[in-house]
């Protein structure tokens, strides 16, 4: 059983930069007791209350925000957090943001009743679909809900100018939408 635990595991964690949860190893079959024994042969590493990695699996540049993604699905498939705020625009590469934890949005009505992990700071939204996307595997808010969030939050105008100028000239905002930006945030 061990092998095809392992097989099941690796099928799931192979899309997502090497990490799953334990709602999506049961949801494949696994038993939350073979996952405990997986652990203790170091088969599986947990990272988090309900998130765990493969520990042969290459270690990704964007590993963390993947585990920060999945964290909200620990018990139950479904509820999956955005990578929002600061950390989008470090994905992006835009401005000199570098939060030193990761930023996920999730639903208002999303209620978990276990401890947010340090690594992460939640917040609170519900995202219409045009405002995420799809960026190295991941679901983040696009580089405009991104910079206006990181406004909303008072992150500062160095900050705010410096997405947006970046997200101009790389491409992300058109010159209108860079523009309408400025001025809305800025002035």
């Amino acid at each position: 059983m061990p092998g095809k635990a392992a097989r099941t595991i690796f099928e799931i964690a192979e899309d997502q930069l090497g990490y799953f949860t334990a709602a999506q190893a049961r949801a494949a079959g696994v038993k939350p007791v073979t996952l405990v024994k997986m652990g203790q042969r170091g088969t599986v590493q947990r990272v988090s209350w309900g998130v765990y990695r493969l520990p042969n699996f290459p270690v990704l540049p964007y590993a963390q925000f993947m585990a920060a993604s999945l964290w909200p699905q620990a018990r139950r498939i479904g509820i999956q957090g955005v990578i929002s705020h600061a950390s989008a625009l470090s994905l992006y590469d835009l401005s000199d943001a570098s939060p030193a934890q990761v930023h996920i949005t999730l639903p208002k009505a999303t209620r978990l009743n276990r401890a947010v992990p340090a690594y992460l700071i939640v917040h609170r939204a519900d995202l219409p679909p045009t405002d995420v996307q799809q960026v190295h595997g991941l679901p983040v808010t696009t580089p405009e809900r991104s910079i206006r969030d990181c406004h909303a939050a008072t992150m500062g105008g160095s900050v705010v100018r410096g997405a947006i100028d970046d997200a101009e000239r790389e491409g992300w905002l058109k010159p209108v939408q860079a523009a309408k930006l400025r001025d809305e945030l800025l002035r």
